[in-house]
């Protein structure tokens, strides 16, 4: 939309995104970089599938995972605005507690830490819907939180967290409540693509229960409330948490339907055929008034709209394509190395050493670190 490339204009550069290599983060991360360069994803392993054709000089790789890591990122780019996308656990198959709370939580409360001591303009954070866990019908978002499981506790932390921050230290946050984000660059195991898929052939996938419901909101309108958050940054916004929802209950059942309609399928669903997740509930959805009025932020497309248009991009892949599955990919690999090189006197060396051993290290496919040792 052309005018929110004169938000976009207005942010506070360099301009950083963690988890640059998910859904959202890669989304996000390319709709800024299509207006001005100086923007930077985070990413955990070279080159995701999701950030193919971005350029090097774009790409920042470390695991935020790692306190020195992480410092020295805030040290060298001293970001200016910082889109805090990095999570895990929001997928079935990501169950490591330990590893949801230091990611969600600990990684977050470190790199804010470190960003307190510059000069920020920004700091938005990716929360989720989930932080309401079971009160869950249209909550506002001073409403109790009752969370059902170890993401949606992880989540709600941080933004108690930043809450803390903004309210009592001037920590220039805010904490978007994201509802059920679709579209393209969506990991192909989740119900929207996989749904599309069988569409596009004529079928239907198996559904779990048909009154589970979401409120089902377009990555590009997730998008473009980040950009305005970060954008309409002021004292009055410091510390909120903000719903970013369609405000609309799609049932499993509704989805099926209009599926059906848009695509012209035959086939009847099968309701129940599969198990659902834990954390479903049958009255899930927005209250986006807050979004409203302190973001001005309104969604501007339709379920069924979004369908349309991410369906070309599902038909776009290919076979092997779709079936990339990046996070199932992460845990399928083991390989890993630690490169320590001496740099004692020899500080011209140590900018060509990088890059031949991270060239190296990257068209190999492994995980990797590199220690110079000053010694």
């Amino acid at each position: 939309m052309a005018d929110l490339d004169q938000y976009i204009r207005a942010l506070r550069g360099p301009i950083l995104v963690t988890g640059g290599a998910g859904f959202i983060g890669a989304n996000l991360f390319k709709t800024i970089l299509a207006v001005r360069p100086d923007v930077y994803a985070v990413e955990k392993r070279y080159r995701s599938w999701r950030l193919a054709g971005i350029s090097d000089e774009n790409l920042l790789c470390l695991d935020l995972n790692d306190e020195a890591a992480t410092k020295n990122l805030v040290d060298s780019l001293a970001p200016q605005t910082v889109f805090s996308c990095v999570a895990y656990g929001a997928y079935s198959f990501e169950g490591d507690s330990a590893l949801i709370y230091e990611t969600n939580f600990n990684s977050i409360v470190r790199l804010a830490e470190l960003l307190a001591k510059k000069a920020l303009a920004a700091f938005v954070h990716a929360g989720s819907s989930s932080e309401y866990g079971t009160n869950c019908t249209a909550p506002a978002e001073d409403a109790p939180c009752l969370p059902n499981s170890d993401y949606a506790v992880s989540k709600l932390a941080t933004s108690s967290y930043l809450s803390y921050l903004g309210k009592t230290k001037a920590f220039p946050s805010v904490n978007l409540r994201l509802y059920s984000v679709y579209g393209p660059l969506e990991d192909t195991s989740r119900l929207v693509p996989k749904l599309l898929r069988n569409a596009l052939g004529g079928t239907l996938p198996p559904f779990v229960n048909p009154r589970t419901s979401r409120d089902f909101i377009h990555v590009d309108d997730v998008c473009a409330a980040f950009i305005l958050a970060a954008s309409k940054m002021n004292p009055g916004l410091y510390g909120q948490s903000i719903n970013i929802g369609s405000e609309t209950k799609t049932t499993i059942e509704d989805l099926a339907l209009l599926t059906k309609r848009i695509f012209g399928v035959t086939e009847d669903p099968q309701f129940g055929s599969m198990p659902g997740r834990n954390w479903d509930l049958s009255d899930w959805y927005s209250d986006s008034t807050k979004a409203r009025a302190l973001l001005e932020w309104t969604p501007r497309i339709s379920l069924e709209g979004g369908l349309r248009s991410t369906a070309e991009w599902v038909a776009s892949l290919d076979d092997e394509s779709f079936n990339i599955t990046a996070n199932k990919q992460v845990a399928k690999r083991n390989r890993s190395v630690s490169a320590i090189v001496a740099c004692y006197k020899d500080a011209p060396a140590i900018p060509i050493m990088y890059r031949r051993l991270t060239d190296t290290f990257r068209k190999l496919g492994i995980d990797y670190e590199l220690i110079f040792v000053n010694d």
